[in-house]
């Protein structure tokens, strides 16, 4: 029993004429006639009295047509939550996450999503892999975006389709930035400004420290940092060079900066994660579903 048949059916009882329930419906009346017939033959009941011009409810018509405008009823009002609720997802996405070019992978993401969704908002949360895992633990976050090494067995994730290249900031008028690439030997006799994630995990789950082996011990490390805006000013002021990865400090041509990758290459993957077993809202749940497609197209892209 279909559901478009039962609203032939009404569509009869309520005009009491197969012609003008035919108009309404914008069908042939033999169409409409033949629907019927079937219904009956299905049921293997009479629904209607035939006569020259009226058609009139049999008992068995009567009670198909109560039970027919509860279906109806009922598949209306699905369909109407249904509807109201794409048309009405909104609300707050949280993301924490280290600064890296990454996020733009996530920015595209929100827009499209904010161009049909514009009930949705984000807020962004800057801090290391231990900030972010600790909020994304107590639910303060939805989704983290970790730059490796850290942790991730216990989440749940999505492999970023894009890494972040490591090197040095300095001054442009430093003596290393004539260079074109930066080795360990070159960094071992001057002061540093590192990035605390990068240095503090143990050295087998560390490719950075596993970049300079034994000579870590021998660096001349100044500061510490996790916001690479704080460090950046730093190596502006001439305290040192900035350890970290590429295109998050201003090294622009208007800057007093440049950034020149360490040799041999180094680079960290990334990951977006989420806690597992997570509920996630209806806004968060069609951004993870968006991240997901997105993350498919840029793979497929990929050479």
């Amino acid at each position: 029993m279909e559901i478009r048949v039962l609203r032939y059916f009404l569509a009869i009882a309520r005009e009491g004429n197969i012609t003008n329930a035919a108009n309404f419906l914008h069908i042939t009346q033999p169409t409409l006639s033949r629907q019927i017939h079937d219904l009956e033959d299905e049921l293997g009941q009479k629904l209607f009295t035939r006569g020259s011009h009226t058609m009139t409810l049999t008992a068995e018509g009567m009670l198909l047509r109560k039970r027919a405008e509860e279906i109806v009823s009922m598949v209306d009002k699905t369909e109407a939550e249904f509807t109201s609720m794409v048309e009405t997802v909104g609300g707050d996405i949280y993301i924490g996450g280290g600064e890296t070019d990454a996020i733009k992978f996530l920015a595209r993401v929100a827009k499209e999503l904010h161009d049909t969704y514009p009930d949705i908002h984000y807020h962004l949360y800057s801090g290391n892999a231990q900030d972010v895992t600790e909020r994304l633990d107590k639910g303060l976050l939805d989704f983290g975006v970790l730059v490796q090494p850290a942790d991730i067995f216990k989440y749940d994730y999505l492999n970023i389709p894009s890494k972040d290249t490591w090197g040095v900031v300095m001054r442009k008028d430093s003596p290393l930035a004539g260079k074109g690439t930066i080795c360990k030997e070159d960094l071992l006799h001057v002061p540093l400004i590192c990035s605390r994630q990068a240095i503090l995990q143990e050295r087998g789950k560390n490719e950075f420290l596993q970049w300079f082996g034994e000579d870590f011990d021998k660096l001349n490390i100044v500061t510490t940092f996790n916001l690479v805006y704080n460090a950046a000013i730093m190596v502006d002021a001439g305290l040192g060079y900035a350890v970290t990865i590429d295109k998050i400090a201003n090294t622009s041509e208007n800057s007093s900066l440049c950034f020149r990758p360490l040799e041999p290459k180094l680079e960290s993957g990334l990951n977006i994660i989420w806690k597992k077993y997570q509920v996630f809202s209806p806004a968060a749940e069609l951004f993870l579903e968006r991240l997901r497609e997105r993350f498919m197209i840029e793979k497929g892209q990929a050479p």
